[in-house]
């Protein structure tokens, strides 16, 4: 299994995929990529995000066995472990876009255990491992998902930009940290983006095509975010520089406006 150009994040998916089966048993389907590892644009210090179908609903035993498989994978010696990011699919639900928002069993980014949560329930995952997931066990992740609707995809991108930008703007002192503020401007930049193709894209077309297509006053601002990705961890716990803080606020008014104009002349 060569999945990425990294050989130790290699040797821990094959260790996370040998005891997801080990765990899974006949229930396992297939384990397979998504995300930035998916769409091209991953470096050194992205989240690792992963799909398992799984064929129905784990059982409480399931739970058990793979909580303390993610315990034991999380405090292997490779930092890579410490980035694993992901969703358990019965693979019904996986295959049927209708039902995202149902919550699944997700383990987050830098956490060693599972919780309920929708947060890959969503059209855009299944798109992602549908058009370009990395297969990594299992069957072949374009058989996993149903074709999806350039409408329903679109539709979800702007509600998420709209949603999201809601809680953004309610919430200030949440996002208000290095890490939040470059997240921020970069998946706006990428959602604006897959709106207009009416495709998944990654975070650096997403900024790209945004400096070349918006209002050239926030190309400073993207640039800024692009720059400021590396060292996530540390990032978190930095509170924002003030302008850049303000200016993504700004940015993400703008970035609902836009959308509200791009939905209505699709």
């Amino acid at each position: 299994m060569v999945p990425t150009p990294y050989p130790e994040l290699n040797a821990v998916l094959q260790e996370l995929v040998d005891s997801v089966r080990a765990a899974l048993g006949n229930s396992f389907v297939a384990a397979c990529l998504q995300g930035s590892f998916a769409v091209g644009d991953f470096d050194r210090h992205s989240d690792v995000d992963f799909i398992v179908a799984i064929e129905e609903e784990l059982s409480d035993a399931h739970v058990h066995a793979l909580q303390a498989m993610h315990e034991r994978i999380y405090n292997l010696d490779c930092a890579w472990a410490q980035h694993l990011e992901g969703s358990y699919f019965p693979k019904g639900v996986l295959k049927d876009y209708s039902q995202r928002g149902k919550q699944l069993w997700y383990l987050d980014h830098g956490s060693r255990s599972l919780v309920r949560s929708d947060h890959c329930n969503r059209v855009v995952v299944r798109w992602v491992v549908r058009e370009h997931g990395v297969a990594l066990a299992g069957q072949h992740p374009e058989t996993l998902v149903d074709p999806i609707p350039v409408t329903a995809l679109r539709q979800e991108i702007m509600q998420t930009i709209s949603g999201w930008g809601q809680e953004i703007l309610a919430k200030t002192e949440h996002f208000n940290n290095r890490f939040y503020q470059t997240f921020i401007v970069l998946s706006y930049c990428r959602m604006l983006h897959d709106l207009h193709t009416g495709f998944a894209g990654s975070k650096r077309a997403g900024a790209e095509w945004a400096k070349a297509a918006l209002d050239p006053s926030w190309a400073g601002l993207i640039d800024r975010a692009w720059d400021g990705r590396p060292n996530p961890a540390l990032s978190v716990r930095q509170p924002a520089d003030p302008a850049d803080f303000r200016s993504t606020l700004e940015f993400v008014k703008y970035a609902i406006s836009m959308s509200m104009k791009c939905g209505a002349e699709l």
